[in-house]
């Protein structure tokens, strides 16, 4: 995040990557936030801070940068045969792809609002002998603040979430979806290593 500089969580990666000794791609993302000036000190101080190669500048609001990212990303990745059918949507379970479309709504409602300070999950999934499926979610926010910025007037922008997301999933899953969801405040969700692992995630960063 250009836009925040070298804090606290970045300086904790930048001294890991330094013990590993690794290459490691750049991105600073929200240069548009950023004037360029101070842009570049900064992209040239991490890169005397730490081995990158190459560095890239995007904004992933205007998409400035990302497809030279993403087609270097690409590039880096080794071919190899196809390890899942076609028609299959992830190998990850449908309880986290589920909490992933929910938490896409949160991030395209509430961009300016609530950023980085939610997670979805997905405590209860049954299916139907109808062959719809009952999802029940949690929202975690770390202040009641952001709860009520979620929630909305009249719980007006919970349903909007919902409603969006139960479409999303009513897509992927081509079945009827009945999808409940909850906001609770967890004040330090985001320290949770147990979140982390069951995303495949390594905390240690």
């Amino acid at each position: 995040d250009a836009a925040r500089g070298i804090d606290r969580d970045t300086r904790r990666i930048l001294d890991r990557l330094a013990e590993r000794g690794r290459a490691s791609i750049l991105a600073l993302n929200k240069i548009d936030l950023v004037r360029r000036e101070s842009l570049l000190g900064l992209a040239d101080q991490l890169v005397r801070e730490g081995r990158f190669d190459p560095v890239f500048m995007i904004s992933g609001l205007k998409g400035d940068g990302v497809e030279d990212l993403t087609g270097h990303l690409a590039a880096c990745v080794p071919h190899g045969p196809w390890l899942f059918p076609e028609d299959q949507l992830s190998d990850a379970p449908e309880r986290l792809i589920a909490a992933e479309v929910t938490r896409e709504q949160i991030f395209l409602q509430l961009r300016d609002e609530l950023p980085y300070g939610s997670t979805v999950e997905s405590e209860r999934w049954e299916d139907r002998n109808d062959g719809s499926v009952r999802i029940e979610q949690v929202i975690f926010v770390q202040r009641p603040s952001q709860r009520a910025i979620v929630l909305g007037e009249s719980g007006r922008r919970i349903k909007a979430i919902g409603a969006r997301a139960r479409a999303e999933l009513e897509r992927m899953l081509e079945r009827r979806v009945h999808l409940f969801l909850f906001v609770k405040v967890r004040e330090n969700w985001i320290e949770d290593r147990e979140r982390y692992t069951a995303l495949g995630l390594d905390y240690d960063v």
